[in-house]
């Protein structure tokens, strides 16, 4: 049984070789089912990922067989939750235009 639970929540930056990779690199990372959200980002990383993992081994075997086989990504960098404080739901209005 898969659920998300906010201490299986981890964050990966991802810096790719050069940011026309994004789409390429993107189509990869759809493919990772341990991936459930994925943003492309301005600041330090180009990506910027969250993955939920059942254990360390988990997510051990998608940073090391999965992510690093993926052409134009240069490196990550892991970021663990330790607790989520906010969870917050925004209704969005139309504008006036």
């Amino acid at each position: 049984m898969l659920f998300r639970s906010v201490s299986q929540s981890r964050y990966i930056g991802v810096y790719l070789e050069k940011s026309s990779l994004y789409d390429t690199v993107a189509k990869e990372l759809k493919k990772i089912p341990q991936i459930v959200r994925l943003n492309y980002t301005t600041g330090n990383y180009s990506m910027f990922a969250e993955i939920v993992c059942k254990d360390i081994q988990e997510l051990r075997y998608v940073l090391h067989d999965e992510l690093q086989k993926i052409k134009g990504i240069e490196r990550t960098e892991t970021f663990i939750s330790l607790e989520e404080s906010l969870d917050r739901n925004v209704v969005v209005l139309p504008s006036d235009t």
